[in-house]
């Protein structure tokens, strides 16, 4: 069983003006279309492996063969980063959470406002290319980030992924050039808070 490339969950031009067209086709078709193509290449005559859902892999990196780890582990993290990402945006969204996880996030960081500004923080912060994440561990809310296509099972083990934001230049470069801030504040239009609710009442 070759892993796939999920279809987007809307047409490439839905996300604009915040996230263009053009960005969004390359991003998807091209970006998370190599990391799949070389994830299957690296799992080439690994049974065993091919048959793991990619969660089972990347939680089990250990117990893959080391001249094949790095490989699974950048290309099956870019593989299951994104295709949470691209359900974690959708037209017409953005403004702020509602309900429960409106809550947990007042209580966490003291205001909407608040977790905005430390959220963001993670993502002009994490040197070149890597992920900013908002997750559930120990039972609250945290911000983190990662390097690379690392995923948030690298974060500990009981860390739960509530909302995602990728920072590498591919995500934005098209439009705004080297500018992540322009960026970060701009995606903020386009956060999929129904999904993010899902996500946080499942890590509960």
């Amino acid at each position: 069983m070759a892993f796939s490339v999920p279809p987007l969950p809307y047409p490439f031009d839905a996300l604009e003006p915040y996230i263009d067209a053009r960005t969004m086709e390359i991003h998807h078709d091209k970006h998370h279309g190599a990391y799949v193509t070389n994830l299957n290449k690296a799992l080439e005559g690994q049974s065993a492996l091919q048959a793991k859902s990619i969660d089972d892999l990347l939680k089990g990196l250990d117990a893959v063969p080391e001249n094949i780890r790095a490989a699974v582990r950048n290309n099956g993290g870019g593989h299951w980063n994104h295709t949470l990402f691209w359900t974690l945006m959708k037209k017409g969204a953005g403004g702020e959470p509602k309900g429960d996880l409106a809550a947990a996030i007042k209580s966490s960081f003291g205001s909407f406002a608040g977790f905005q500004e430390k959220f963001t923080a993670a993502g002009l912060g994490r040197f070149g290319s890597g992920w900013a994440w908002l997750v559930v561990k120990d039972g609250k809310l945290a911000v983190d980030s990662t390097p690379n296509q690392d995923t948030p099972y690298l974060l500990g083990a009981n860390a739960k992924v509530v909302l995602g934001l990728d920072v590498w230049e591919h995500a934005y470069y098209l439009k705004y050039q080297n500018v992540r801030g322009d960026y970060i504040k701009a995606w903020w239009n386009v956060v999929n808070w129904d999904k993010a609710a899902e996500l946080f009442a499942a890590a509960k």
